[in-house]
């Protein structure tokens, strides 16, 4: 695709943050979309933002995004309102924090249906409506934690590790079967959302001083201009899309450094963190 003008969008996690700074900017930009999240009351103000810039209709659904049949159910409904779908963007995740000697396996499971299976699910479920488009395009978010490791990220960064993973291997399928559809892997940086705020943790009272360091510190682009990063990277069919400036210089710290780059992090952790 190299417009979303009349093109049928779908996003996943779409009632806050990132999720309604995408799904507002393929509105804009002249998609029909189709919004889901777990979360009613973000998602209807996700769909009250949009009729507020004259932006049209939404197509709102909850969706549970770990429920394999609810996101096949949710994928034809898209397919049977719109008569097509040419993007999927999973985007729904939570954050976990807390060493691992003190995370339990329940932790795992929670945070992996989430952010793994349920990109997984939305791929595989919405694949078949994709390449009969003629042009589609899978846009599955990871995070800079899915490029570097960082000490207390073990659950998240085994997620977002398995995203990108997963992500490139199906963009390969897709050049090797010479099938229609584009395959984008994104690697948020800090971004003003509440995904530190609301996210777990194995010690709480260390919790929100670790998300006010997050949010003061170390997010500094707004959704809206992380979703235009990635947009754009979408239309540009990139493989791979790193948003933000601190994206890039972990990444490339990471990249310069090898393996020793878990040295430096650990260090700065723990004369930074609570």
């Amino acid at each position: 695709m190299k417009s979303l003008d009349s093109a049928v969008v779908a996003i996943t996690g779409a009632g806050s943050g990132l999720g309604r700074g995408l799904a507002l900017e393929c509105a804009r930009r002249g998609a029909r979309v189709a919004v889901s999240d777990i979360d009613t009351a973000g998602l209807a103000q996700t769909v009250q933002s949009a009729a507020d810039e004259g932006l049209g209709s939404l197509h709102a659904q909850r969706l549970d995004v770990t429920d394999r049949e609810a996101v096949r159910s949710w994928a034809a409904q898209v397919r049977g309102e719109f008569g097509a779908v040419n993007a999927i963007i999973n985007n729904a995740g939570v954050s976990y924090s807390g060493p691992i000697t003190e995370i339990e396996y329940d932790d795992f499971e929670w945070l992996m249906n989430i952010n793994f299976w349920g990109v997984v699910y939305g791929t595989k479920e919405f694949l078949p409506h994709l390449i009969e488009s003629g042009r589609g395009h899978i846009v599955n978010i990871s995070s800079l934690f899915g490029l570097v490791a960082m000490p207390g990220q073990s659950t998240y960064n085994a997620a977002k590790f398995a995203v990108r993973g997963f992500t490139e291997s199906v963009r390969q399928d897709m050049l090797v079967a010479g099938l229609p559809v584009a395959v984008t892997c994104v690697h948020p940086g800090g971004i003003k959302t509440g995904i530190a705020r609301n996210g777990r943790s194995t010690r709480p009272e260390e919790h929100a001083a670790t998300a006010a360091l997050f949010d003061e510190q170390l997010a500094r682009l707004t959704p809206q201009q992380a979703a235009t990063i990635v947009i754009d990277g979408m239309l540009r069919e990139a493989p791979r899309v790193l948003v933000g400036a601190d994206a890039r210089l972990v990444h490339s710290i990471g990249t310069v450094l090898g393996a020793r780059y878990q040295d430096l992090y650990a260090t700065i952790a723990r004369r930074r963190l609570p």
